[in-house]
């Protein structure tokens, strides 16, 4: 068990820097380290590191304020496969998770768009203009105009701000990522 991880080892422990987790962004499946699993160590209990982390393939998650003994039992659970987070953010992950609408329903509510109004309403959501939309999708400024508008009126929206909010809690589009 080593910050950088040797050949061989199941578990490895990782100090989070930004940079270093987005360069890990991908499963470890992904990346053909099938066998070992990393736990994240750190002092900063921020949501935005917990979620970035589980998005680079992290199994597990702990602040530096754990008790030795528990720190040890973390890693023989993660070097045996499974998953550990931290008790205060496995509260907060909850809490997220209960709050969000149900996706199924969000994303049924889409269903009276065509397929490329999804297209269109992804863009939007991505902060794209409508010449910006023309132009990735292969359409006159004014089809795109046209798209918005439908949009605004199959969606009962008063302005793009709305959806963009529909957009992300259809799970369409994930909120920080482009």
């Amino acid at each position: 068990m080593s910050r950088g991880g040797r050949r061989g080892e199941r578990a490895a422990l990782l100090r989070p820097r930004r940079r270093s987790l987005r360069s890990r962004r991908r499963p470890a499946a992904e990346q053909g380290d099938h066998d070992r699993q990393t736990e994240i160590v750190t002092t900063f209990d921020l949501d935005e590191y917990v979620y970035d982390g589980l998005r680079a393939g992290a199994s597990g998650f702990l602040l530096k304020d754990t008790r030795p003994d528990n720190l040890l039992d973390a890693v023989r659970v993660i070097a045996d496969g499974e998953a550990l987070l931290a008790p205060q953010i496995t509260r907060r992950l909850i809490e997220e998770f209960t709050t969000r609408p149900a996706p199924s329903t969000l994303a049924a509510s889409l269903d009276i768009l065509t397929e490329r109004e999804r297209e269109v309403l992804v863009l939007v959501a991505l902060g794209h203009s409508n010449a910006e939309i023309a132009e990735t999708l292969y359409m006159s400024p004014a089809t795109s105009t046209t798209h918005v508008s439908r949009l605004l009126m199959k969606l009962e929206s008063r302005d793009r701000a709305q959806l963009v909010m529909r957009a992300s809690e259809a799970g369409l589009v994930t909120p920080g990522v482009t």
